[in-house]
């Protein structure tokens, strides 16, 4: 194989595990949130809120790997 075809193969499993890896880190973070609401309704706005954040925080890292896995795929 050449090295670009490496480097877009390398960028397209590196897309899906960065993928994949925010999937399942949002996925647990919801759950727990979700069961914490429904036990304390009281404190469902405190639990959203932080989740949110969380989520977002997740999202960045997510974001971060695709943009490594497309300057992978440019070189």
């Amino acid at each position: 194989m050449e090295p670009t075809a490496l480097a877009y193969l390398g960028a397209g499993i590196g897309a899906g595990l960065v993928a994949l890896g925010a999937g399942l880190g949002i996925g647990r973070l919801a759950g727990p949130a979700m069961e914490g609401s429904a036990r304390q309704p009281e404190a469902a706005g405190d639990i959203r809120t932080s989740m949110i954040i969380a989520a977002a925080l997740i999202e960045g890292v997510a974001l971060f790997g695709l943009v490594i896995c497309v300057l992978l795929a440019i070189k």
